[in-house]
């Protein structure tokens, strides 16, 4: 008896096609693409949406996550896909996997190339997304994204190219598995922590900005962040975590309101570690802020999110996901 996979489409790429005057849009239903993956499991199909992902709220985000703990409930059901556009994909499994029981897989897809291309990537990315969540349902990978033949662990993946079909890397860390001829092949399992439940995450009401470094950033957005309500601000600072003078001093003013100050690097891999003093890294922390280890800023802006909304206070919030912020 074949695997029974559930597959969560929310359309992306790999459910889009041109228009009359060539502008690609969303347009293919969720059964469409299981027929042209060529499956060889049992698929039941559950279209949540059908959006560009650059066009996802963090609402919308919350109604994936629900569908997702549907079918993990499901005990008729082996396994679990969702399609999704790849722009924000990294953010959805990053978050989904924060929700994720300790001994399950849900495995993430889409297509960089739209489904009119003779060429398109979608059905084999999917044929592949099955076979992964057939193979690893309950070995407790968490979320994971397929793409290109190549298994990413949703802490590290990101897409790292605009159009090619090989878009996505674990900076610093590499895959931890392949799919070649229909078989899947897990080298490594990645690190996973206690992470919410959906009960305290009822809302996402809570505002959490990114403010990115640059040489001569004056701090202009941090305090623009802070007068329009945010409860917490993700710093992506330079190098292993390094400010402006601008940006340190706004940091200061963040702390001192009692909002949380999360650091993160705009390297590509490697951690934020607070290093140099005169103004640097380790200045940002004395000034109060917590540095992020290897989390890029948009999960950490997820991360420190979710503990704000489930936490009373910042303090608690910062205490939850202090063990997300050493690996």
């Amino acid at each position: 008896m074949s695997a029974r996979i559930r597959v969560i489409t929310t359309g992306g790429t790999i459910a889009s096609v041109p228009g009359p005057g060539g502008e690609v849009s969303v347009a293919v239903a969720g059964r469409d693409l299981i027929g042209a993956a060529g499956a060889a499991v049992t698929v039941e199909v559950d279209e949540a949406m059908l959006v560009h992902s650059f066009n996802l709220t963090l609402d919308d985000m919350l109604r994936i996550a629900e569908r997702v703990a549907a079918a993990v409930a499901d005990p008729e059901v082996d396994g679990v896909v969702v399609t999704h556009g790849t722009d924000t994909m990294e953010e959805t499994a990053f978050f989904v996997d924060l929700l994720l029981g300790a001994h399950r897989t849900v495995v993430f897809t889409g297509a960089q190339r739209h489904a009119g291309e003779p060429d398109g990537d979608g059905p084999r990315n999917l044929a592949d997304a099955l076979q992964v969540a057939a193979a690893t349902a309950r070995r407790g990978l968490g979320a994971v994204v397929v793409m290109a033949g190549r298994v990413h662990a949703a802490r590290y993946a990101t897409k790292a190219h605009t159009v090619a079909p090989d878009a996505f890397d674990s900076p610093g860390y590499g895959p931890i598995g392949r799919v070649h001829d229909g078989r899947v092949h897990i080298a490594a399992r990645p690190e996973r922590l206690p992470g919410f439940t959906l009960a305290e995450l009822e809302g996402l009401a809570v505002r959490v900005d990114i403010v990115p470094a640059y040489l001569g950033a004056d701090g202009v957005h941090v305090a623009a962040s802070r007068a329009a309500g945010a409860r917490g601000l993700v710093l992506e600072a330079l190098g292993a975590g390094n400010p402006t003078p601008g940006l340190l001093g706004e940091t200061r003013a963040c702390v001192a309101a009692g909002m949380p100050v999360l650091v993160t690097s705009r390297c590509h891999a490697g951690p934020s570690v607070p290093v140099y003093g005169a103004g640097g890294g380790a200045t940002l922390q004395e000034a109060g802020a917590v540095f992020a280890g290897s989390l890029a800023a948009p999960k950490a802006r997820l991360l420190l999110t979710a503990a704000l909304a489930a936490e009373p206070g910042p303090a608690e919030a910062l205490a939850r996901i202090g063990p997300h912020l050493t690996i």
